[in-house]
């Protein structure tokens, strides 16, 4: 069992760059430096948030999901797991996770594949969002790649199937990243209510950007 504890702002040492609720259905995107944290809040638990990253500078370097898993030898991302490009580099990496549960399969919805699996058409969806988003930084459809889920459940059972089921975070459950390199990260906070990622009911999160200071980088040298 994960130990680690919940998120705490006094944990939150160092320079808050950016402190942002995001709402369900909503979308963020930033550039985060080298060193610098990005850490993403489920405020009421259960919440699906759909991730992706590039590297800032060439974003046509991007997140790569089966290098990731190769390389964590792993489905399961949790704390101490790079996150990789397709280069083999790695963009960001997981230095604090208090959920220990997150997906790298299932990918994001979209309105096609909500009606395709629900029969319901001109849903709000993760896609939709996330083309929203990338728009500003000048991205679109051919840079959406399979992304990562944080605090998405889904199961692969025996047999291979995999399942969709309700997340096991709690309140105030968290994931920190650590940027390795000028990385672009973008999220779309799933509104998904067709199936229980969100336990049929999508909530808000939060999302705070700082740099640690030498505060905490005395700190991690000492551990």
């Amino acid at each position: 069992m994960n130990t680690t504890p919940k998120h705490r702002d006094t944990d939150l040492h160092g320079a808050i760059l950016e402190d942002r609720v995001v709402p369900p259905d909503g979308h963020w995107g930033r550039v985060i430096e080298p060193g610098h944290l990005l850490r993403i809040v489920d405020l009421e638990g259960r919440q699906a948030v759909d991730f992706l990253c590039y590297d800032a500078a060439n974003p046509a370097e991007r997140y790569n999901a089966a290098d990731t898993m190769k390389y964590a030898g792993t489905i399961f991302l949790t704390t101490g797991h790079g996150i990789y490009s397709d280069l083999g580099r790695p963009l960001l990496t997981i230095v604090a996770d208090t959920c220990g549960r997150h997906d790298t399969l299932g990918g994001c919805c979209s309105a096609e594949s909500n009606f395709f699996r629900y029969g319901v058409r001109d849903t709000p969806n993760c896609r939709d969002n996330f083309l929203a988003e990338l728009a500003r930084f000048g991205l679109g459809k051919r840079d959406i790649v399979t992304n990562l889920n944080f605090f998405m459940n889904v199961p692969v059972e025996p047999d291979g199937r995999m399942t969709l089921k309700e997340g096991f975070s709690v309140p105030g459950d968290f994931v920190e990243l650590r940027a390795e390199t000028s990385v672009l990260a973008v999220i779309a906070n799933c509104p998904q209510i067709h199936n229980p990622v969100n336990g049929f009911k999508p909530t808000p999160i939060r999302v705070i950007v700082r740099n640690p200071g030498e505060h905490d980088i005395l700190e991690e040298k000492r551990a």
